[in-house]
């Protein structure tokens, strides 16, 4: 199953909107068949393991490190490519929260007399797909917010200038956290600030699916100059409902429409929307504004923070805009997934606490 993992962890920029699987079928400790998916739309990770096991499959188990699609998406369900390879037992990693599947590739596997196990290294399985699982079971995408900053706590100087806090190592781990996401998102005034393209660098013959440009600006005040504007990437651009544009900037994007609420669009909304069009994982790259919108809201699941050997001063911009809280029990709480040294600079994971 380990091996598995390894195999699916292959698909993880390109899978979009789909789980990252891996498959592995062997005869004890003999491997005679491995594969995972690679994007969506074509063959799961089952179909390539058994097409590599051939007749070998056989008698043989199969470990599969999320439950065989029972259903015809566009693709053939597993559940029957396993059946007719005539393996004798399935385990798997985590069941498949998807409607369509959950409970149904495990009770088809059974009905045709193949022994199925589950649970084995669930936990990193659903690590590795915690988009996919945060899509099905929750409504809304897993929304993973990075910030930079200084020793001081600050994201740029009193005028704006941010480029650059951090060095090159964790400007290249950004790509690699863009490229595993469905969308990057940010706000108009990062935008207006910094004219971010939001698009995946990655090195050369590196694969992955472009993640959709989401453009939160409630008023529509994105200038036609912005790379944001400049179609070479689906953009997705979400303003307020009464919001109106007399020119043609905007033609190269997609314009939505969502609800306000307190004076700015809704959060809750707007992921509710990215959730429906297959969203996944979420890469917010914003100002203090709505980075504290989206931490108010409890809407944050992780924070990707870089932090650069600098001092910016008490004038500088603040990592967040948040409400202050009047007593210790109430302050925001975080926990430390991960740590490790990118450069000179720190890059630290925490996941938000409920």
């Amino acid at each position: 199953m380990a091996q598995a993992l390894r195999l699916a962890e292959r698909g993880l920029f390109t899978t979009q909107p789909n789980p990252r699987v891996g498959c592995v079928i062997a005869h004890g400790a003999d491997v005679v068949g491995t594969g995972w998916h690679q994007r969506a739309g074509e063959p799961h990770a089952e179909v390539f393991a058994l097409r590599e096991a051939g007749t070998q499959a056989h008698g043989a188990t199969a470990y599969v490190t999320l439950e065989p699609c029972a259903h015809h998406g566009r693709t053939p369900p597993c559940a029957d490519a396993l059946i007719a390879a005539g393996v004798a037992r399935v385990v798997i990693a985590a069941e498949d929260p998807f409607p369509q599947v959950d409970g149904h590739g495990i009770g088809k596997l059974r009905a045709a007399g193949i022994t199925v196990e589950s649970g084995l290294l669930r936990e990193a399985a659903r690590e590795l797909n915690i988009g996919f699982f945060s899509r099905i079971e929750r409504g809304r995408p897993f929304v993973r917010v990075k910030l930079a900053m200084s020793l001081d706590g600050r994201t740029a100087l009193a005028n704006g200038e941010s480029k650059w806090i951090t060095g090159e190592a964790a400007r290249a781990d950004v790509q690699r956290w863009r490229a595993r996401s469905s969308a990057v998102l940010s706000g108009s005034g990062t935008v207006l600030a910094d004219n971010p393209r939001l698009t995946v660098r990655l090195p050369e013959g590196v694969a992955f699916a472009p993640p959709t440009r989401v453009l939160l600006d409630r008023q529509l005040r994105t200038p036609s100059c912005s790379h944001v504007l400049d179609g070479s990437t689906p953009t997705v651009l979400i303003h307020a409902v009464e919001a109106t544009c007399a020119d043609d900037r905007f033609g190269a994007v997609e314009r939505v429409a969502v609800a306000e609420q307190g004076g700015m669009l809704d959060l809750h909304a707007v992921l509710a929307l990215l959730a429906e069009r297959g969203c996944n994982e979420v890469h917010v790259e914003a100002g203090p504004t709505l980075c504290g919108a989206l931490f108010a809201a409890g809407l944050v699941d992780e924070l990707l923070l870089y932090i650069a050997p600098l001092l910016l001063g008490d004038l500088a911009r603040p990592l967040l805009q948040l409400p202050s809280p009047t007593e210790m029990a109430s302050r925001w709480q975080l926990q430390m997934i991960d740590q490790r040294m990118l450069g000179s600079d720190w890059r630290l994971r925490l996941h938000a606490l409920r």
